[in-house]
This record gives structure tokens, sequence and C-alpha cells, in this order.
């Protein structure tokens, strides 16, 4: 489902102009639309009737009445011929397809650019989010709970970030499920600019989506609002990895604030990226070791049907445990969520480096080990 033609420019133009005018937030915006029931009669209505509304300032008033000035109206000309040009849609607030939580937040963005598509189902959507500098267990964590999440139903929302936004998205396209993008810059650039082929894989199995103008750089002030996106679309955040001083944090709270569930997923007290996690569980989040403490707590928001399948799935969701010959279980005991190099590997097993390395492809092809680059390896299932 997509929102209005790129080329219905008539349509767009008032959102645009509307957008365009100072002093006006996203708030009053759509606070405007809902009292005048479109862009194009809140900028045709008298300052006397904007203000009767209660909800701008006379200043404000003044302005949308003057409207954007001759500078903004060629910028809008050349935001609409570029929309049309890159083959973007713009969701607006008033689209049936505009995400619908989205619209229960207190400042939802009046606008929506999309590359791929919003569905439906992603109203049953949760978002998952941590450190840009996530460890090998924390990537690991992060993309098991996404991979069965999104196996079970349930659409991945992050930030197209390094580290744990990147491990999210990519567990939601392992298990062939759904993922939302947010960025925090014009949908006209991709940042960090590595995730371009992760990018056009996410835009295929679901959608990239901003509310920044296009050409809009990802300065870092334009994170924190991004993430009241990232927590709007969604039934509730999971922090896997973050430090105490961390967007995700801002995620978090945001959540909070806007009703949404909060999870965490616990860590050691030593390490500088559970601190923030560990420390949403202090607060009252609901600490999460499986995907079952995620799907529990979400049943009671869920669509009949969705609610069903999901209350008769099978007791576990971790699925079965590959059967390891002697040898394998040997190797696979010495290894833990932290890399280890293979020589560390020889050492300690005390085998030829032959064996080893038989044993850790038999491990492979089981789904029980994952080699890392460097030739370091990890256990799979933690």
């Amino acid at each position: 489902m997509r929102g209005a033609p790129v080329g219905c420019v008539d349509q767009l133009r008032p959102w645009f102009r509307l957008r365009a005018v100072p002093g006006v937030g996203d708030a009053a915006v759509c606070q405007l639309i809902h009292a005048f029931g479109s862009p194009a009669a809140v900028l045709a209505a008298s300052v006397d009737a904007l203000m009767a509304s209660g909800c701008v300032t006379l200043s404000a008033a003044q302005a949308i009445r003057q409207g954007p000035d001759e500078k903004a109206e060629r910028a809008i000309d050349r935001e609409l011929a570029l929309v049309g040009r890159l083959g973007f849609s713009v969701i607006t607030f008033l689209d049936a397809v505009y995400p619908p939580r989205l619209k229960l937040i207190p400042d939802p963005p009046p606008l929506l650019y999309v590359s791929g598509s919003l569905e439906s189902m992603d109203r049953h959507a949760v978002a998952i989010v941590g450190s840009r500098h996530a460890t090998v267990a924390g990537r690991l964590v992060t993309e098991r709970l996404s991979r069965d999440l999104a196996a079970a139903g349930f659409t991945i929302v992050s930030g197209l970030a390094r580290g744990v936004d990147a491990a999210a998205h990519r567990g939601a396209l392992e298990a062939g499920g759904r993922t939302v993008a947010v960025l925090g810059c014009g949908l006209d650039r991709t940042y960090p600019s590595e995730h371009q082929a992760l990018r056009k894989q996410i835009e295929a199995s679901g959608a990239v989506v901003a509310e920044l103008p296009l050409g809009a750089y990802p300065h870092g002030y334009h994170f924190p609002r991004r993430n009241r996106i990232i927590s709007g679309m969604s039934l509730g955040v999971v922090v896997t990895e973050a430090a105490l001083q961390s967007g995700s944090l801002i995620t978090a709270r945001l959540a909070a604030e806007q009703g949404r569930e909060v999870f965490a997923v616990p860590g050691a007290v030593t390490a500088e990226n559970s601190r923030g996690p560990n420390g949403l569980i202090k607060q009252g989040a609901k600490l999460v070791e499986h995907v079952a403490d995620v799907i529990d707590e979400l049943l009671p928001q869920l669509d009949g049907p969705f609610r069903e399948r999901l209350q008769n799935r099978p007791p576990t969701q971790a699925g079965a445990k590959p059967e390891l010959g002697k040898g394998e279980a040997a190797i696979h005991a010495l290894l833990t969520a932290e890399p280890l190099h293979i020589d560390e590997l020889i050492a300690r097993a005390g085998l030829p480096a032959s064996d080893v390395a038989g044993l850790l492809l038999a491990l492979e092809l089981k789904g029980a080990v994952r080699q890392l680059p460097g030739r370091s390896f990890v256990r799979a299932d933690i």
C-alpha cells in the first residue's frame, strides 16, 4: 500500500507549503488540519479563524496567512519535482496507509517519505535499537530476537545505523519477514553510506521512511526527533545494548511517554554496553531473555486472529537443537558469544588443526557455530 501518487502535485503542494511556514511545528500542523480538514483550508483561513482554533499563536497565524516566501516556494517546486523523478511516495497524515499508531503520538510527522511500501501488517511492529558499537554478542542476540519476532509475524523497526540497528534489520530479512528503517536524513540519502545494499534489501521486504525534506543531511540533532517515529510506529521497543548516554535510551524514554512497552536485554554489570539496558530494567522495563518474553507481554494488544495464532504457538520458540557428536560437542562447549580465533581454539581443544577445522565445518553446517571475519568463531545459540 502506498501514499498519494507522486504525480499528484496539486494534492501535495499545500502540505509542503504549510510545513514550510516558519514557527509552525508538527503538532500544530496536525492540529490545524484536524480543525480545518485540509492544509489548503488552513492556508486559506483568516487570522481570526486560525486564532479561534486554539492551535497557534498570533504570530504563527499571521505567518500562515502570509504563506511561504518566494525562496521557500521555489524550494518546494524543486522538491516536488525530485520526489517524482526518484519515484518516492509521500504519505500524508490523512492517508489511510499512514501508520495508525504513529498518528497517536503528541507530534506525529505530517508527511512521511517512503521507498518500498508500508502495509497493514506493519501495525504489528516491534522496534529493536541499541549501540552503534555493539559487541559480537550484542549483534547475535539482536539478530536472534529480530529473526524470531519476524518469523512470528512482527515487523521489525529500527534506524539503519551501524551495530544493533543493522543486526535488527538483518535478522528480520533472514527470517523472510518485514522490516522498516527510519532515517535521520532525507530519503534521497543513505546513512551510513555502507548500508546501501542493506537498504535495498529492506526496500524489497518492507520500507525505508523519513520525515525530513529531500537533501536533508544526517545532522546529530535530527536523530532524537527520528527516534520518536521508531517508537511511535511500534507496539514496544527492545533495547539490546546501549551505554548510559545513548540515543537508544532516548527512544526507550519516548516509548514510555507514548504508552508503548519497553523491553531490555540484561548484560554483565561490568560491560559499558549493558549499563543502558540494565538501568532500564531497574526502572521497570521488561527483562528479555527470549522472544517469548516480548510476545507474551504484547499479546493483549494484538488483533484477534494474530493473537490466537501466537497463543497457540509451540511452548518453545527456540527450535530443536542439532544433534552433536562427541567431538563436535567438545568444540562447541569451548565457544561462547565472544569471538575465539581458530588458533586459540586449537590450543584449548588439544586436537590437531585439521580435526578442529573439520569439526568447525560440521558445526557450521548444523547451524551451531558462526564464523566471523578473521577466522574467529562464536556459538550461534547465544
